[in-house]
């Protein structure tokens, strides 16, 4: 696979993110024994950047990739987030929480469970508006200072925010959810922005975060690049499960998501031209949006890891990239 540099580290041009394997998509195939067998599978590829986050299970996903990792440590970049609070696991409710004491207090659970003394990547998963975000950053720096972690990231900020937390320390990533239909954080059409930490109420977006990434030496870490699978062309009703949350998801109300199969259309006729499927289409699309981009997609299956790894060698051509460019904004908020 190709690579892409984080922070001096070379790791595969695709990412895995591991949410899925634990939480908020159909707990009924929620299988342990796969998953660690996929995250094998993965490394082998060369996928080597990983995500997850304290959140996602309520610590169990953390756990299932640190019995993953076992003797294999060394051969990746684990990423976590901190921040939130499970309130309910069956809702997938949850509040915020920037105070410096959950922040570093949180990290030791997290370390525990990954089974390593050290986080490549500690994210603050959203900014808490009750906590000022120089405060619950600087709680942060101090954990790389102490060496419990490398790098700090943010997640679904405004350039606004990346800029102030970028003065306190040095912003490694930011991850926020980019696909062919959420572009926000390259401050264009194509979603609602709904979820952002900044000021959404009054319809300001989050600004070119892409572009602020690329031009302070940060990663930009694509989530959902698939579009919460909408975007492989697989979901075409809105027959979920009561445990996968898309099934509340205001795209994936059949009549937004019949409305939105129109950027799917566009997206595998591109995809017919290469041979290739639309799921690698989606995810070269975000390659190709900079060389400081990683995508994260989350899969279960290793028909399916495959598929996104080998878009890490799709190359789009500028007519591809115009007529994806071109497709409708999707129809309903994201969250």
């Amino acid at each position: 696979m190709r690579t892409r540099t984080f922070a001096g580290t070379p790791v595969g041009a695709v990412g895995l993110g591991c949410m899925g394997m634990s939480w908020a998509y159909g707990e009924s195939e929620r299988d342990d024994a796969a998953s660690i067998a996929l995250i094998h599978e993965a490394v082998d590829l060369g996928v080597t950047f990983l995500d997850t986050a304290q959140v996602y299970g309520d610590g169990d996903n953390e756990a299932l990739l640190g019995r993953a990792l076992a003797g294999r440590r060394d051969q990746v970049v684990i990423a976590t987030k901190t921040g939130l609070r499970v309130e309910d696991r069956a809702t997938i409710d949850m509040s915020r929480d920037g105070s410096p004491e959950f922040v570093k207090r949180s990290l030791d659970d997290s370390l525990r469970r990954l089974g390593t003394d050290v986080v490549d990547l500690y994210y603050l998963h959203r900014v808490d508006p009750e906590v000022p975000l120089a405060e619950t950053w600087g709680a942060m720096a101090e954990l790389v200072t102490e060496g419990k972690v490398r790098r700090l990231g943010l997640s679904e900020v405004t350039v606004a925010q990346a800029q102030e937390a970028h003065t306190v320390h040095p912003v490694a990533a930011i991850q926020s959810e980019l696909s062919l239909w959420t572009r926000d954080p390259m401050d264009a059409p194509g979603g609602s922005a709904g979820g952002f930490s900044g000021d959404t109420i009054s319809g300001s977006g989050p600004g070119d975060v892409v572009g602020w990434c690329r031009d302070n030496g940060a990663a930009f870490v694509p989530f959902s690049p698939l579009g919460r699978g909408f975007l492989t062309g697989s979901v075409t009703a809105a027959d979920f499960e009561d445990t996968d949350y898309r099934g509340r998801n205001p795209r994936f109300q059949q009549e937004a998501l019949k409305a939105n199969l129109r950027i799917v259309d566009i997206v595998k006729g591109v995809a017919a031209r290469h041979g290739a499927t639309p799921a690698q289409v989606a995810i070269a699309w975000t390659l190709a949006q900079g060389d400081h981009i990683i995508p994260i997609p989350g899969t279960k299956k290793s028909k399916y890891l495959n598929e996104n790894a080998g878009a890490a060698d799709l190359d789009l051509t500028a007519a591809d990239l115009a007529e994806l460019n071109d497709v409708p904004a999707a129809v309903g908020d994201r969250y």
